[in-house]
């Protein structure tokens, strides 16, 4: 089973972190996420720009409108993600607690759609 492992940070938690602490944790985590694309539980991970590098597009009544920024004023952001294979949700969970970002934002674990079956599902 597919799961989405959402890293969501808290600057206010990032920038209290002593000097150094960022730059290993981050080189932990990349030596992390090798040892689990070598247990075959990562799939693929990203990381995302700032939210202040974010636009925002809507398209209401054919008419679009495309805003500077992220949508949502939030003290917590999404920073990245993984997509993993784990058994269940509870080992899902148990993954994404080893990842140190849990310390410092929070960790969203969501199972993925299998979009091959909507898709027949819905007949395209």
């Amino acid at each position: 089973m597919k799961f989405l492992v959402m890293i969501y940070n808290d600057d206010s938690l990032l920038d209290t972190l002593p000097p150094g602490q960022f730059d290993t944790m981050m080189n932990g985590c990349f030596k992390h996420a090798d040892e689990l694309r070598a247990e075959g539980h990562l799939l693929d991970s990203m990381q995302l720009e700032p939210p202040a590098q974010t636009k925002t597009v809507r398209v209401r009544n054919s008419r679009t409108t495309v805003v500077d920024g992220p949508y949502a004023e939030a003290r917590e952001y999404l920073g990245g993600f993984n997509l993993i294979e784990a058994k269940d949700i509870d080992e899902a969970v148990r993954i994404a607690q080893s990842f140190p970002w849990a310390a410092t934002g929070c960790i969203e674990v969501r199972p993925v759609k299998d979009i091959d079956a909507e898709r027949q599902r819905v007949g395209a």
